[in-house]
């Protein structure tokens, strides 16, 4: 088991991506600290995988006090702290004309300010453990698409954080700090967003080559595979590094003209 008796605390972990990669991490042997914010999908996780080795805190993360809080949970039932998985995110859709300052600051507070207070917190305990951070970010962050511009911004400034401190983190106390981009992923509020949108049920099972070479987009426990590499010592001294789980090269590839748009990860 890649991941054996390892303490790791996931945000975002009651559905898509976080769910999956919360599963992938007890199936290699970890315990797990699961956040959300909704109690019921929290709970009905943890009778899944077992109370003995996941425990569920629904709480805010941008609410103050709430990292310490994780942290805290992580200490008090599992008796240390050797990885954090920032995985919760607001995805909404906006552009120049519809991002004003508060929707901004939202933006931020949930995909960028959040993981770094959650980062701090727990800093103390990864010191201990020599462990390690692995933010969720998205392929958006190298620029995004005109609608998306706030949570490209954010996830831009989340991969710079990443970056940043998995040199400074990495050498002043041997905690490997890495980012994915995940490209787009077939999760359950995806599935609801682009009806949403107006899509068809099984909008997924027809996709314009441009964005689907493969015929289907990535599925939430092919990103959480990543993220057991990235969260387990096999990785060896990887660090400050991102990476780009996607289906095409994202440098020297055109769009059409008039491509509007279609995805949202």
């Amino acid at each position: 088991m890649r991941l054996k008796n390892k303490v790791i605390l996931i945000t975002g972990a009651y559905t898509g991506i976080g769910r999956a990669i919360a599963k992938a991490c007890v199936k290699e042997g970890a315990h797990v600290v699961l956040n959300g914010l909704r109690d019921e999908k929290g709970k009905s996780l943890v009778d899944e995988l077992g109370s003995d080795i996941a425990t569920a805190v629904t709480m805010d993360i941008t609410q103050e006090g709430v990292p310490e809080l994780l942290v805290k949970e992580a200490l008090q039932r599992f008796g240390k702290l050797d990885a954090v998985v920032n995985n919760a995110a607001m995805i909404v859709s906006s552009n120049i004309d519809t991002t004003d300052l508060a929707f901004m600051r939202k933006m931020l507070a949930i995909n960028t300010l959040a993981p770094f207070a959650i980062i701090q917190a727990a800093l103390p305990s990864l010191k201990i453990t020599k462990g390690c951070i692995l933010n969720i970010g998205s392929i958006n962050s190298w620029s995004g698409e005109p609608n998306l511009l706030a949570y490209s911004i954010s996830k831009g400034a989340l991969m710079t954080m990443s970056r940043n401190l998995g040199d400074s983190l990495f050498r002043d106390y041997g905690i490997r700090v890495n980012q994915i981009n995940p490209g787009w992923v077939l999760t359950e509020n995806e599935k609801i967003n682009q009806k949403q949108q107006g899509m068809n049920d099984d909008w997924y099972k027809d996709l314009p080559d441009l964005f689907a070479p493969a015929q289907r987009i990535f599925e939430p426990k092919e990103i959480a595979s990543g993220a057991v590499y990235l969260l387990s010592d096999e990785c060896g001294p990887v660090s400050g590094q991102v990476l780009e789980l996607e289906q095409f090269p994202m440098i020297g590839r055109n769009l059409p003209k008039n491509w509007s748009g279609f995805r949202s990860e």
